[in-house]
Parts: C-alpha cells; sequence; structure tokens
C-alpha cells in the first residue's frame, strides 16, 4: 500500500512538471521599457536606443518627451518615436493645444474630434515623408530635432503624428518617422502595390488607439504595436 501511494505521488509529481513545461513559453522577446513623464513607454522587439528626455512647460502645462530610436541590422535608423505627455498626475484643467487638425495634400488625417475647442483627437499620417522637403516645411522642429541628433535615413520613411488632449488637460502626442520596409509589403504586381499601405495606416491606427488609451492607464501604459514587417525588415544584413 505505502509502495502504491508513493508511486502515485512519483507521477502526479511528474505531470505537474509536464503541464508546467508545456504551458511555460519557449522564448520570451525582450521588450525595451521607457518612461515618459506619467506614461509607460514599451516598445516591441528590437534594438532600441534611449534618445533622451526633455522637460518642459507649455500653455502652463509640465510636460515631459522622451525620443527613442530603432536600430536594424547593419546599425541604421529604422524608427524613431517621440511621446510627450503630462509630466505627472496633476492636471491643469486645460490643454495646450486643441482643435487644430490640419488637411495637407497626401496627408491621411483623421480628426476623430471634429475640430472641438477643448479637446483634440487628431492623427495624421504621411506614407511619403522623404519627399523633399517635407518633413522640415510641415515638421521643422522634429526636423531639427532629427538634424541635431544626426539621425540620417537610408531609405523612404513615412511620418506620424498624432494628439490627443481632454478638456482636463491630459493629454498625450506622438510623433514616429518609420522606415518604409517596416510597414510595407514587397509588392510585384499593380494590384498589391495598390494595397500595399493598408498596413501603414492600420499600424497607425493602432498606436493612436494605444496613446489614447494610455491616458485613463493609472501607470500610464503605452504599448507601442509591432511593426507590420519588423521581423524581416530588422532580420536584413
Amino acid at each position: 500500500m505505502t509502495l502504491m501511494i508513493s508511486k502515485f505521488r512519483w507521477l502526479l509529481s511528474c505531470s505537474l512538471v509536464l503541464v508546467l513545461a508545456a504551458c511555460a513559453p519557449l522564448t520570451v522577446p525582450p521588450k525595451e521599457e521607457f518612461p515618459a513623464g506619467r506614461a509607460r513607454l514599451v516598445l516591441p522587439p528590437g534594438t532600441w536606443q534611449d534618445l533622451g528626455s526633455i522637460d518642459e512647460t507649455v500653455g502652463g502645462v509640465p510636460l515631459q518627451t522622451r525620443s527613442v530610436g530603432l536600430r536594424g541590422a547593419q546599425g541604421e535608423w529604422m524608427a524613431v518615436l517621440r511621446v510627450q505627455t503630462n509630466r505627472g498626475g496633476a492636471l491643469s484643467g486645460g490643454a495646450p493645444w486643441s482643435g487644430e487638425c490640419p488637411r495637407a495634400r497626401d496627408v491621411t488625417v483623421d480628426d476623430a474630434a471634429k475640430e472641438s475647442p477643448v479637446r483634440a483627437d487628431c492623427l495624421r499620417f504621411k506614407r511619403w515623408a522623404s519627399s523633399g522637403d517635407w518633413l522640415l516645411k510641415n515638421e521643422p522642429e522634429l526636423a531639427r530635432w532629427a538634424s541635431g541628433q544626426r539621425i540620417s535615413w537610408s531609405q523612404p520613411y513615412s511620418h506620424l503624428g498624432y494628439r490627443y488632449a481632454t478638456d482636463r488637460g491630459a493629454l498625450v502626442a506622438v510623433d514616429a518617422l518609420v522606415d518604409h520596409r517596416l510597414l510595407r509589403p514587397k509588392t510585384q504586381n499593380n494590384e498589391e502595390f495598390l494595397t500595399a499601405g493598408r498596413p501603414a495606416l492600420a499600424w497607425s491606427h493602432a498606436l493612436a488607439e494605444a496613446a489614447r488609451l494610455s491616458v485613463g492607464m493609472v501607470d500610464g501604459y503605452l504599448a507601442v504595436p509591432p511593426f507590420p514587417y519588423a521581423e524581416a525588415a530588422l532580420a536584413r544584413r
């Protein structure tokens, strides 16, 4: 009887070990995380570099801007993100910007706040931001900052700009410069070319949603969604 109980306990222990082993993830890619004011900026897998933070006060609202960059397999810049949020949890009851969500040629614009005078929810996406002097003419502060950081690009890139603010003064702003290889598939015919921009637009809306939700999170959790074609783009040598 004692022998049978011992065998049963041994079998139960082995079964428990096997179940736990089967449930445990085989590999969990590391994710970088940085503070950005009141937000927790959580990044998808990749070789991310901290580009520093800046504290400033805009319209009486204390803000912090955190900048990070993603490197490719050869050390080239693949993406740059700048996230600006309230510096702390105390809100001033007003936002330094609201209502403006300008439309422009060849820029996809989604103004969910409908030009509200007290809040903002503006997503703007420029697919070919690397064309000519578009960035310098349309986002001069971002262009000057990137130049000061000696950030240069070997491939075409897109620009995403998102601004969200509530009438209580909670806000988040995101600027992203992203290499096309992270957002667009390779195309082999006209039909594929015409639909190649859809993943980038879907990613831009997912990032805007993550930023919007972060304002309501106690810890400001803001998880940047994975780039659609990161695995292939970041593995190239």
